[in-house]
């Protein structure tokens, strides 16, 4: 359950121009929020996840994910969130809340992009600790860098493959393999279908990402490999 947590949530962890004709709506254009409905293999719904971005003060953003899944056993209620600023969206602050079962752990993460210096502080429970990582040139957290990547494709570059955080560092790299149609409200769209590895201390998986050829580059569906299947997370329009 520990790896599917850690998958599910990643996850949440090159497309062709923008037309003239697209409406600008949705980020990075507008604020935003989508709302997903996880769904199990076969079917039945697990619970929920929203996503949302913000226009900060400065012209940076604010990022918020909450996910509520009536897993058996070991339910998840978890938020997170973090403020990128600049216009290459470099992570500032990332914020996570996460209860699992009985399970509460609260901590936050401080990025210093001048010196590529990040600093973990565990706040609940309490004693910790803390820990200190080296960034990359512009570091993103794990929240910042799926929009990073949303507005990338949507000027038609594939994201490179880099280091992205989200507590411990993953290694990223998403591959375009072309457009593909997936069904919303029952009818076919075509879409543009990114596969997108993770590499981590403790994972090594790949996931799906269909996103909408709209100037905002929508996920519309996503993908996450169990042993029995895929979970899907579907946008709720």
């Amino acid at each position: 359950m520990t790896s599917f947590r850690r998958i599910l949530l990643l996850a949440l962890v090159c497309a062709p121009p923008i037309l003239a004709a697209d409406q600008l709506t949705g980020f990075p254009f507008q604020n935003e929020t989508l709302r997903y409905r996880v769904h199990w293999p076969g079917g039945s719904s697990l619970g929920d996840v929203t996503m949302s971005a913000h226009k900060a003060d400065g012209g940076g953003w604010d990022f918020d994910m909450s996910a509520t899944l009536a897993i058996p056993v070991v339910p998840i209620s978890d938020s997170y969130k973090s403020a990128a600023s600049g216009a290459d969206l470099c992570s500032s602050t990332l914020q996570r809340e996460i209860s699992h079962g009985t399970k509460k752990v609260s901590e936050k993460t401080e990025f210093d992009q001048k010196t590529n210096q990040a600093q973990r502080r565990t706040l609940v429970p309490s004693g910790g600790g803390r820990s200190e990582f080296a960034l990359p040139t512009c570091g993103r957290d794990a929240l910042t860098f799926q929009y990073f990547a949303r507005r990338e494709m949507g000027q038609g570059r594939v994201p490179p493959a880099g280091k992205v955080f989200f507590g411990s560092g993953y290694e990223v790299k998403m591959v375009y393999t072309g457009a593909q149609d997936v069904p919303v409200a029952g009818k076919p769209v075509v879409t543009d279908h990114v596969n997108v590895s993770v590499k981590g201390p403790a994972s090594d998986f790949t996931f799906e990402i269909f996103y909408a050829r709209d100037a905002a580059r929508t996920p519309l569906l996503i993908k996450i490999p169990v042993s029995i299947g895929s979970v899907s997370l579907e946008l709720v329009r």
